[in-house]
């Protein structure tokens, strides 16, 4: 199992991500973006909400996503990427984490819809407290040509900021605001690459004005939520993402 270094961990630490150069081998990485491919080149089968639009009402700047991913391809969680993934969060969480739900995002060729500013936490039940991680499987060398991650140092430290959805008929958010922080670290990878980062991290990724489709695989670790005497406000959330 691969094993992050005591540099590597006091960094996540600090920074709230980190840089990997390889989760995997090349071999895998070929093997899992047919597999991906294949999933995305399907137009039904998925159950109501695992394939979903980002940018829905976003005009020429498309973002699907597939949510729950492994359930259509079991071998996505079943190969060397995943197991590294999941020994990385054991080691940053503890041996009481667990995998909190997987997601595939592609960005089409030119067109594909740039990620904006926000914080996975700001999309979680707010009745709850919630420390978790997510481990982000580059597919193909990932450039800022085709929209690799951008994160904010340290910005896991401070509150949820206030978000807003993309458009009415959206499942993503932005932040309302600009992010405090102007200062960003840009993270190019090469195929089998992965970047790592805390729940309330500051993360986007822009368009993709390549050639080809940019892929990404992001794989969730958590532990237990801890119920709150008192909700976060998120009234930017809808009352049907949680039951």
């Amino acid at each position: 199992m691969m094993r992050l270094t005591d540099a590597q961990v006091a960094a996540f630490r600090r920074d709230g991500f980190l840089r990997v150069d390889a989760l995997t081998d090349d071999a895998e990485v070929e093997e899992l973006l047919g597999i991906y491919d294949e999933l995305f080149d399907r137009d039904r089968g998925f159950a109501a909400g695992d394939r979903i639009e980002l940018n829905a009402d976003v005009a020429r700047a498309p973002l699907p996503q597939i949510v729950n991913p492994e359930r259509y391809a079991p071998r996505l969680v079943q190969g060397q990427a995943y197991r590294n993934a999941a020994a990385i969060a054991r080691q940053l969480l503890g041996s009481e984490c667990v995998p909190t739900g997987n997601h595939a995002i592609l960005k089409p060729a030119r067109i594909g819809g740039a990620t904006p500013w926000h914080q996975d936490e700001a999309y979680w039940d707010p009745r709850y407290a919630h420390r978790a991680l997510s481990i982000w499987l580059a597919l193909q060398p990932v450039t800022l040509e085709n929209g690799c991650m951008r994160f904010v140092p340290g910005s896991h430290r401070g509150p949820i900021l206030p978000h807003e959805l993309l458009s009415a008929d959206s499942h993503g958010l932005r932040l309302s605001e600009p992010p405090p922080d102007a200062s960003e670290t840009i993270c190019e990878l090469p195929a089998a690459g992965a970047t790592l980062h805390d729940g309330r991290t500051l993360h986007s990724a822009g368009p993709n004005f390549s050639e080809q489709p940019r892929r990404a695989l992001v794989f969730g670790f958590g532990l237990a939520p801890v119920l709150l005497d008192t909700p976060h406000p998120y009234p930017w959330q809808r009352p049907e993402w949680f039951h």
